[in-house]
C-alpha cells in the first residue's frame, strides 16, 4: 500500500490464511461488536493464523449516528502505510473510546454536536494516523459499497453476525468464549 492513498489496490481485512474462514460483520461503534472485535486476535492466536482466515466487514447501521464516518475512516487507514494494520489501529481506537463517538442513547448528549470533521480529528488524535486527506479518496465509495452489498447479499441485518465458510451462523454471538468460535470453525 502506497502512502499516497492509492485505493485501487486497497488491502482486505483479512488476517490469516487457513483453509476455514471466519468473517465477522461489524458496526464499529456498536459495543456487541466491540465485544466481538477484542477476541479476534485471541481467535487468530488460539486457532492458528495456518488453520483460519480472518476477515472483518463493516456493516453500517443508521441508528449509530457516525457509522458512515467511521467506516470510512476505517478504509481511509486501510489505504495508508501499514494498510490493514492501520485500519485495525482505528476500529481499536474507536472501541476503547466509544462515548467519544456514540451520542447517548443515539440521540443526545455532546457528541450530538460533533461533525464529520470532529469524528475525524478525534480518531487521528488516538491513532497518530493521518486520515483527513485519504477519507476524501473518491474510490472509498466503492469499497463502502461493497461491503454494504456483501452484507445484504449475505442476509445480514445486524451487528456483530458472524459467517464460517460462507454461511451464516445464526447461533454464534458475541458473548461466546473464543473457544466455541473455534470449535465450530474446526467442525465446519
Amino acid at each position: 500500500m502506497t502512502e499516497t492513498g492509492d485505493t485501487s489496490r486497497t488491502e482486505p481485512l483479512v488476517w490469516g490464511t487457513g483453509p476455514r474462514t471466519f468473517e465477522v460483520f461489524l458496526e464499529p461503534t456498536c459495543p456487541y461488536s466491540i465485544k466481538a472485535f477484542g477476541k479476534l486476535d485471541q481467535l487468530l492466536e488460539k486457532a492458528g493464523p495456518e488453520n483460519i482466515t480472518i476477515k472483518i466487514i463493516l456493516h453500517s447501521q443508521p441508528w449509530h449516528l457516525y457509522s458512515g464516518v467511521i467506516i470510512r475512516c476505517v478504509l481511509a487507514a486501510s489505504t495508508l502505510a501499514g494498510g490493514k494494520e492501520a485500519a485495525k489501529a482505528v476500529l481499536a481506537a474507536v472501541a476503547a473510546h466509544r462515548d467519544e463517538f456514540e451520542p447517548i442513547n443515539h440521540c443526545i448528549g455532546p457528541n450530538m454536536e460533533a461533525r464529520p470533521g470532529d469524528v475525524i480529528a478525534r480518531i487521528e488524535e488516538y491513532t497518530g494516523l493521518q486520515l483527513a486527506d485519504a477519507f476524501i479518496l473518491p474510490h472509498l465509495d466503492r469499497e463502502i459499497k461493497r461491503h454494504t452489498k456483501y452484507a445484504r447479499q449475505n442476509g445480514i441485518h445486524v451487528s456483530p453476525s458472524f459467517m464460517i465458510n460462507g454461511l451464516v451462523q445464526t447461533t454464534l454471538s458475541s458473548q461466546d468464549e473464543v473457544s466455541e468460535w473455534i470449535s465450530h470453525l474446526m467442525e465446519a
